[in-house]
């Protein structure tokens, strides 16, 4: 379901700081989007100077007593690079929230959350939102090396959260679907988010046929609202755009053969 509540607003900047190598947590206050957002919508902000096409932000966190959202970013371009210098008491345009939401069943006691890389980020919201629905929810982010683990004081404390690395430095050596399988019989639902060639890998997995299995879509997109068509998608119910018609997808919907990775 796709919120159509949208504000485009100036947002000041509480907080902006580099949390691990090359990636930002930046804290907005944006009270109109933190009073309607939901876990696994976006936002997209402009990016200033030449950088006319504005850049799609998960939403990591949502304070909406205070009116603030954090936003966890890379590091990667001409974009990224000016929202990186941004501080404290700066402002930007901020439109949102974009996009669908990640879905919560009420029968559901025991949520596996999976993040690889970045893909961390939409799941501290969601499982936040889960946790105060008194839900369980396990947490495993994958990552290449220690650097790019997300530290232990940016996870929510009530979350049983395990930790695996290509190169093993820390946590359990190895990809995340190596030790998925350990995990999935107390799993009522999976939602994970991170590069394609992982969530293509998952859609593999003879473990999960039988399960509720949601995705979140990381892929470029240039409008946020579903206009360009530059990021659709193949899926069993037609050509769907993932800004619009996502991110959040059900595993079992996407044509993964069809998905450039």
């Amino acid at each position: 379901m796709t919120n159509t509540q949208l504000n485009q607003l100036s947002a000041g900047v509480i907080e902006n700081e580099e949390v691990m190598p090359g990636i930002c947590l930046m804290w907005l206050e944006a009270p109109e989007i933190a009073a309607v957002a939901s876990p696994g919508q976006f936002v997209m902000l402009s990016c200033g100077g030449e950088n006319l096409l504005r850049r799609p932000i998960s939403i990591y966190q949502c304070l909406r007593e205070t009116g603030l959202i954090a936003l966890m970013y890379a590091v990667v371009g001409s974009g990224t690079n000016w929202l990186s210098k941004l501080q404290t008491g700066d402002s930007l345009s901020v439109l949102g929230p974009l996009g669908n939401r990640f879905r919560i069943s009420e029968q559901s006691r025991h949520l596996l959350l999976l993040g690889g890389g970045l893909g961390i980020a939409p799941l501290r919201f969601l499982a936040d939102e889960a946790l105060k629905q008194g839900k369980q929810v396990s947490l495993i982010q994958g990552a290449k090396t220690e650097l790019q683990v997300c530290p232990a004081h940016l996870l929510p404390e009530e979350a049983s959260c395990h930790i695996t690395t290509e190169n093993g430095a820390m946590g359990r050596k190895g990809l995340i679907t190596r030790h998925l399988a350990e995990f999935l019989a107390d799993a009522d639902q999976i939602i994970a988010c991170g590069p394609m060639p992982m969530l293509k890998a998952l859609s593999k997995e003879s473990g999960l046929t039988q399960k509720d299995v949601q995705v979140s879509l990381e892929v470029r997109m240039a409008c946020g609202l579903g206009i360009c068509y530059g990021c659709a998608v193949k899926t069993t119910k037609g050509m769907k755009t993932v800004c619009h018609d996502g991110p959040v997808f059900d595993i079992q919907d996407i044509y993964w053969d069809e998905v450039k990775i």
